[in-house]
């Protein structure tokens, strides 16, 4: 399986280098792909011809007279060579070629808007922001109620490493269990999948380019630690064909994420807004490419469930393409309202992988004709640690305590969090 869909791109070449344009990236990538798939090609031409002569040769020695069998022995010698130099110039186009597909994107979705992180298009807001006096943040409000435990978290671990402590763990509990009880009737298969992975897993969804840096490897393993369940999702079905795939495959898996937060020096040291361990339920589909766009609004109105059941308000931003990371071809942001912030945060992102990761996977489906064709990909948050954040703030009490949201009641065991009597 390729990297990307070659076909596509030398059919329309021009759709890549838009595609790029739109990211704020260079359009050079997509000539330099093109140009080492000819010197592939060329190079593969040039080694059949020498060894479909090579094999021809013999024949031709059996039944040839004195003179040319000298003339031909002598070319065997010289057309060996000749092979092994075609066979090594194969081996280094190969590898070329290889890596200019891999720094190559997934092409941008139509609808997309071009630029950069900034280019976002607001597509709703939902809920009302309460006018919070004084509002305090969740640090300060975790740490009172004793939910949450950053110096002993540094303490033992580092920066950006944390506690969730009595009702904070019950919270972040609550908030996972509920989010897959919601996958569960909204037709997910539940799963707990390995956080540790291999590099090809890893690779073909994409994290290896340039979020290699935000990846924990474990070198004397060979193996990674996940940022986020869509890898080993991604990879469930790896190498296999997913028969016809009239209805979309759904999975809901519940883990613990890793991510180096490198770059990030200074941002978001408070609290527990960026960290470098934390939970999430994430959402993951397999399905044709022509139901992707579909796929993708249904997983989106699934986040938003979620977060209308946390009672927060929210809004829904259509991400610039420059912002997309190297497997999305469109993702949407949820992003909820931090009152001590006075602006909204991401919690959830859904992204349309379109057949990027699949083609790299090789996870295949079998199209009206029988024919073997390669399947689109999904994910979307459906819960994670970050949203403890926008439900503290969002829901704080004048006396100091955090109501609970209704949906999260049942499995809390309480209305509202109180400061603990002395």
């Amino acid at each position: 399986m390729g990297v990307i869909d070659l076909r596509a791109l030398r059919d329309d070449p021009d759709a890549y280098r838009d595609s790029q344009r739109k990211r704020g990236a260079s359009a050079d990538a997509v000539d330099s792909l093109l140009s080492a798939d000819a010197e592939h090609r060329s190079a593969l031409q040039s080694f059949e011809t020498l060894r479909a002569e090579q094999k021809g040769l013999g024949k031709r020695i059996a039944g040839a007279g004195p003179e040319e069998k000298q003339a031909l022995l002598e070319r065997t010698k010289t057309l060996s060579e000749e092979v092994k130099a075609a066979e090594l110039r194969v081996t280094a186009t190969a590898s070329a070629f290889d890596a200019a597909a891999k720094s190559l994107p997934n092409l941008v979705a139509d609808g997309a808007p071009a630029g950069g992180e900034d280019d976002y298009i607001v597509l709703r807001e939902v809920g009302e922001k309460r006018d919070i006096a004084d509002p305090r943040d969740h640090l300060e409000i975790g740490t009172a109620l004793g939910l949450l435990d950053t110096e002993r978290g540094a303490k033992t671990s580092g920066a950006r490493f944390y506690y969730l402590t009595g009702d904070g763990a019950l919270l972040q509990l609550a908030m996972l269990n509920l989010a897959i009880q919601q996958a569960v009737e909204t037709g997910f298969t539940p799963m707990i999948p390995p956080v540790l992975v291999r590099p090809e897993a890893m690779e073909g969804t994409g994290f290896l380019g340039e979020h290699a840096d935000e990846i924990y490897y474990l070198e004397r393993d060979e193996m990674y630690l996940v940022g986020t369940s869509e890898v080993p999702l991604a990879a469930y079905h790896s190498g296999e064909n997913l028969g016809e795939l009239m209805q979309p495959r759904r999975y809901a898996a519940w883990s613990s994420c890793f991510r180096r937060e490198a770059g990030s020096y200074g941002k978001d040291t408070r609290g527990i807004i960026r960290v470098h361990q934390f939970d999430k339920v994430e959402m993951f589909a397999f399905c044709r490419p022509e139901d992707a766009a579909a796929e993708h609004e249904k997983l989106l109105s699934y986040e938003e469930q979620m977060l209308q059941k946390m009672e927060l308000p929210y809004r829904v931003i259509d991400v610039a393409a420059g912002d997309l990371g190297t497997s999305a071809s469109r993702k949407f942001d949820c992003e909820a309202w931090v009152p001590t912030q006075g602006r909204y945060r991401e919690l959830t992102s859904t992204s349309n992988c379109t057949t990027f990761q699949a083609r790299r996977l090789n996870v295949k489906y079998r199209d009206e004709q029988g024919k073997n064709a390669v399947a689109a990909t999904l994910n979307g948050t459906l819960a994670t640690t970050r949203w403890l954040v926008a439900i503290l703030e969002n829901h704080q009490q004048p006396d100091g305590s955090v109501a609970v949201p209704k949906a999260l009641q049942p499995f809390l065991g309480k209305d509202v969090i109180e400061p603990k009597k002395a």
